[in-house]
């Protein structure tokens, strides 16, 4: 399977190695109108050092800035390796239809497809059609292009140029690449590309993951994303890029403001945001906190290896910033260091006595570049695998002669060295050396150690990353469940009568509690005595308890009468059950939720009547075997129900996780079941757990 994946990952990065390095490139629309898009996009061409042939287009003319110009992409006799397409969305569509034989890569800038309506999407639908059928490679339409420093090759209308380095950027937003462009001019940040995607016709961040997986001048992969349209796709890819390569994304729209009222539980609790948070998480890609979090981790990953471990060692020459750096570990998986005293008694040797030589080591405010130099070479001695260097400029502290020696000490070691020189005007000149010589600066503490705490467990989680999991769907129990529904379907129903839902359990290997129907006034066919359970067993009353329709602790005949007759009279014409009371343990609820980009999402959590008050539900995002699973509830906001807590006993973590792998299997074989949960499932540590309210609705 693994081999079949790498080939797919060789065809992409060989069917774009033309696009993003070209030997010769066209710009359609070409002018000497300045402010005009066609006008930047010739002139990047032209002036920023790209050495291949550039070809331009214009009908209105026959030269331009003193070379020949065509009339067309046909009327150039030699091999156009890439177009660039600024003009019209009407005139864009008819030049990439006429040239589709001569030329297989289009960039279009060109606005006014699918973004503008209906009739920009017909545009755009007819340009996909054509490029499916030609086999054509095309960036946008509505984008601002691409850039790849390494040829100096500006195929976008942003100004300037990048310089040459190992972290390729994808972006949503072409506004945000031109941002990070001068962000990365200041912090030394180095580019292998910037791609702008626009509309994502065709080539989207999926695509590009792929190839720049493949690039061995790509160390890091930086994404700026507002959606994602294939879900469980980019999972799948990014999964298998994240295992050689940090993915950082940043993604926007983390509130979901237009989300609708939906009538199960699962509905109200899986919030757009939360799933994308579990989807990056099983991707294995790195998520930025914000935009500042995002540049401190492109900062961070593309000048440093892999974090060998958890331990940091912190340097300062100040004790507020050294504490507010104590603070910032706190419930991180990296910590401080525990120096031996071995490694104190060294320091001691040279540092004066009002010095701290516990983690941070505190140098004291008039410490020189001596002091830092001979506590870094202390400091390569021990088992920690980073070193964050903190500085404050105060009147006697020479920051370009520490800088000088932070510099040497790296060149001599493998450990990860990271400064947060705290600042303005006084520390300039000694972050454009560190800067220089590759060396991370992140402005303030907490965020070095935000960022390198993502780092760290992007190493840590990257060691699971190739497994892939397959299911193949039960087709037995796929035709039994539709054949459930339809029935449901036919009768007018909206949800299944819990009579059905058991046996769809059943079906999967899930344990419902025993139910009777009552029927002409009587309970029939019961299995069970006192103390019942009496309920609405119908698709127009889903939340029970909020409309009366469930009544509990029922003691004899008289009472189960008295209880019937008020559901009647409460509900008339809708089924009705009884049940069996349960003995309550604990409460979980299970549902299936189905989101727009990864389709159906498993969710779990605590359950009862304060399942939305508390919201302490996970996800799970399929493919997912019994095993990943179980991990993942070790690890979630209900693990300790399976651990040993003041002598109670745990609950069985392997049963809960053949549930929910049961219902993901629901989930990716019955299309259509629209919304699903079990709520309450009640999981003991001394018996089966048992399902006692199974909502299914179609």
């Amino acid at each position: 399977m693994f081999n079949i994946f790498k080939n797919k990952a060789k065809e992409e990065k060989n069917k774009l190695e033309k696009f993003f390095n070209p030997s010769s490139v066209a710009v359609v629309g070409a002018t000497a109108n300045l402010g005009k898009v066609g006008n930047t996009i010739a002139k990047n061409l032209l002036e920023l050092g790209y050495s291949g042939k550039v070809f331009l287009v214009n009908p209105k003319h026959d030269e331009l800035f003193d070379r020949k110009c065509y009339k067309s992409l046909e009327e150039i006799e030699e091999a156009v390796d890439l177009a660039i397409v600024a003009i019209p969305a009407d005139f864009a569509l008819e030049a990439v239809k006429k040239s589709s034989e001569k030329v297989k890569n289009f960039v279009i800038v060109s606005a006014g497809f699918s973004e503008t309506g209906m009739e920009g999407k017909r545009k755009e639908d007819e340009l996909r059609a054509i490029a499916e059928e030609k086999n054509l490679n095309i960036l946008g339409p509505n984008c601002l292009g691409f850039i790849n420093p390494k040829i100096k090759l500006n195929a976008s209308f942003a100004g300037g140029m990048s310089e040459a380095g190992n972290v390729a950027f994808v972006s949503q937003s072409g506004a945000l690449v031109v941002a990070l462009m001068d962000v990365a001019k200041k912090e030394n940040i180095k580019f292998s590309n910037l791609v702008s995607v626009g509309n994502e016709m065709q080539m989207n961040e999926i695509a590009l993951i792929e190839y720049f997986g493949e690039d061995e001048n790509v160390d890091v992969i930086g994404l700026y994303l507002e959606g994602i349209k294939e879900g469980e796709k980019f999972v799948e890819v990014a999964r298998r890029v994240s295992a050689k390569k940090p993915i950082v994304v940043l993604k926007a729209g983390k509130t979901d403001r237009a989300q609708k009222a939906i009538s199960s539980h699962t509905g109200a609790l899986a919030g757009s945001d939360a799933i994308m948070n579990e989807a990056f998480s099983k991707a294995g890609v790195v998520r930025a906190e914000n935009l500042e979090n995002f540049f401190d981790l492109i900062e961070v990953i593309s000048k440093s290896s892999a974090v060998k471990n958890e331990n940091v060692i912190v340097v300062t020459n100040a004790g507020g910033p050294g504490v507010l750096t104590t603070d910032a570990f706190e419930n991180k998986k990296i910590k401080l260091a525990e120096i031996e005293n071995k490694t104190k008694e060294k320091l001691r040797e040279f540092l004066p006595s009002e010095s701290s030589v516990e983690n941070p080591i505190d140098l004291l405010g008039d410490a020189d570049e001596v002091r830092y130099s001979k506590t870094l070479e202390v400091c390569n001695d021990t088992e920690a695998g980073s070193i964050l260097c903190l500085l404050t400029p105060q009147d006697q502290t020479p920051v370009e002669k520490i800088a000088d020696e932070i510099i040497k000490f790296k060149r001599n070691t493998d450990k990860n060295v990271l400064v947060a020189f705290i600042g303005g005007e006084k520390i300039e000149k000694a972050l454009k050396k560190l800067q220089e010589s590759g060396i991370p600066n992140v402005p303030f503490p907490d965020r070095a150690v935000l960022a390198l705490e993502k780092y760290y467990k992007w190493g840590k989680a990257r060691e699971s990353l190739f497994a892939v999991s397959e299911t193949k769907k039960n087709q037995a129990r796929v035709k039994k469940v539709e054949e459930i529904i339809f029935k449901a379907k036919n009768d007018g129903r909206t949800a299944l009568f819990f009579s059905e839902a058991a046996e769809i359990m059943g079906l999967y290997g899930v344990n419902t509690v025993d139910f009777a129907n009552v029927k002409d006034g009587m309970p029939g066919g019961l299995n069970f005595g006192f103390p019942m359970v009496a309920k609405v067993d119908s698709d127009k009353t889903l939340h029970k308890t909020d409309k009366e329709g469930l009544i509990l602790g029922i003691k004899n005949e008289q009472e189960l009468d008295e209880a019937l007759g008020r559901l009647r009279k409460n509900f008339p014409n809708e089924n009705l059950i009884i049940q069996p009371m349960q003995d309550i343990k604990m409460e979980l609820i299970v549902g299936i939720k189905h989101d727009a980009s990864f389709g159906p999402v498993v969710v779990y959590g605590l359950g009862g009547i304060y399942t939305e008050i508390f919201k302490q539900v996970n996800f799970l995002i399929s493919p997912m075997n019994a095993e990943e699973i179980q991990k993942h509830l070790l690890a979630s906001n209900i693990g300790f129900l399976f651990q040993s807590t003041r002598g109670q006993k745990p609950m069985d973590v392997s049963e809960m996780a053949e549930i929910l792998h049961s219902v993901m299997e629901l989930a990716r074989e019955a299309e259509s079941v629209l919304e699903f949960d079990i709520n309450p499932l009640l999981v003991y540590n001394n018996k089966k757990a048992v399902a006692v309210d199974v909502k299914i609705i179609i």
